[in-house]
């Protein structure tokens, strides 16, 4: 109900009274302990109209003090608000000096102090002041203490953006001594033993990593996968210690190209050059990958003709595949068949030129007595291996050891 029809009410309220007391404005008479108080009707409300509003009067003159403060307070928490906005505004626009000023000048009467210091820290380390950022933090906690985690958890990240990785590991000890289980610092333990290159430290909390569910798949992958090439390549090909590392891999990652071409070495370097061909066909049949693809044309298996008999059916799915076509042409090689592995490697060359095509077909012309032909195979070979690799399909997969990186022995014609 607006102003002006209260005011009309009040006017007819009025109205109606004047009319019923003109005649008679009544009568009042009021005995108080030998006091006698006389007066008319009229006069008695106007007393207590007066009353009320010198009761409502001295109500707000006692609450004046508390009213005032809080509209002050008020004020400074809109303008220390503005502030904050104008200070986050400068960051994004890359004025990092005066947002972090225009973050922290009124940060104590803003409604959210704890973002704006946080935000201020950040700045700070993108000005590469660790000390300023750090004192930012520490003002973080004594403004909001049950926040203490978050902004330790926040430091840690900072100090892994800038390699303080010794720093960070003490304030992640600091959020895990209260919280062992805490899920965000067991991910940004993660994140700094991948970066320390800890793969042992690494490979114990990943299964926990896991169960919390937290880590993005695609991290969790690349971390597993990084780590477990890590560990199993600086094992010996066979014994306990592989094996309970391999045991230690998750079954759905076992077929993964670098890890399949690290466990096929090992079984090949210890002499199970069947279990290596067995796995590796399992790899490639979960997950195409040229380095797989040439590591199985490497294989020296007991049945050369078994293997080639594989590898053809793979060309005929895949028939201009420049890594099919050179297994193709080394398996043919070890079976004698020299027509038809210089056809295989000429027209992998073809397809996409590689140095180890070139080498391949450089020592097929010189064994079937091609010497010219041979040297210039070699010499384009030579010339490839000084050249940025052309952009292909292939995955980083750690290179071959020697003794399996070397070219297939051929065999006498005789």
């Amino acid at each position: 109900m607006n102003y002006g029809t209260w005011i009309v009410g009040a006017l007819l309220a009025g109205a109606l009274t004047a009319h019923l007391l003109l005649p008679d404005n009544g009568y009042v008479l009021i005995s108080f302990r030998g006091y006698v108080v006389e007066m008319s009707v009229p006069v008695l409300g106007f007393c207590l109209v007066a009353a009320y509003a010198a009761v409502r009067l001295v109500i707000r003159l006692w609450h004046a003090p508390r009213r005032l403060g809080e509209g002050w307070a008020r004020s400074r928490a809109r303008h220390a608000g503005l502030q904050a906005t104008r200070g986050y505004i400068a960051l994004a626009e890359g004025r990092l000096a005066q947002g972090e000023r225009l973050l922290t000048k009124d940060a104590r009467r803003s409604e959210s102090p704890l973002l704006n210091y946080l935000a201020a820290a950040r700045a700070a380390q993108m000005q590469g002041d660790r000390q300023r950022r750090d004192t930012w933090l520490q003002m973080a906690i004594e403004q909001e203490p049950a926040a203490t985690d978050a902004v330790l958890l926040t430091q840690a990240e900072l100090q892994i953006e800038d390699g303080q990785y010794e720093a960070a590991l003490d304030s992640l000890d600091r959020v895990r001594q209260r919280h062992p289980n805490h899920a965000q610092a067991l991910k940004l333990l993660g994140e700094l033993h991948y970066l320390r290159h800890d793969w042992q430290p690494l490979a114990e909390l990943l299964p926990t990593l896991r169960r919390r569910g937290n880590v993005p798949a695609d991290l969790l992958e690349r971390w597993t996968v990084d780590t477990y090439s890590h560990i199993l390549a600086g094992l010996p090909a066979a014994g306990e210690a592989a094996d309970r590392a391999w045991e230690a891999v998750p079954r759905d990652l076992r077929r993964h190209p670098r890890l399949a071409a690290i466990r096929a070495r090992a079984q090949v370097a210890h002499g199970d050059v069947d279990t290596a061909e067995e796995e590796l066909r399992q790899a490639i049949a979960t997950a195409w990958d040229p380095a797989l693809i040439d590591l199985y044309g490497q294989l020296k298996l007991a049945d050369p003709a078994q293997q080639l008999k594989r590898i053809e059916a793979w060309l005929r799915e895949r028939p201009e595949d420049p890594h099919l076509l050179l297994a193709a042409g080394r398996t043919c090689i070890r079976h004698q068949l020299w027509g038809k592995a210089r056809s295989y490697l000429e027209t992998s060359l073809a397809v996409l030129p590689s140095a180890d095509a070139c080498q391949a077909l450089g020592q097929l012309l010189a064994r079937i007595g091609e010497p010219q032909a041979a040297t210039r195979a070699f010499e384009r070979g030579l010339a490839l291996s000084v050249q940025p690799a052309p952009a292909g399909p292939s995955r980083d997969v750690p290179a071959l050891p020697a003794s399996l990186a070397a070219p297939p022995a051929l065999r006498d014609p005789a």
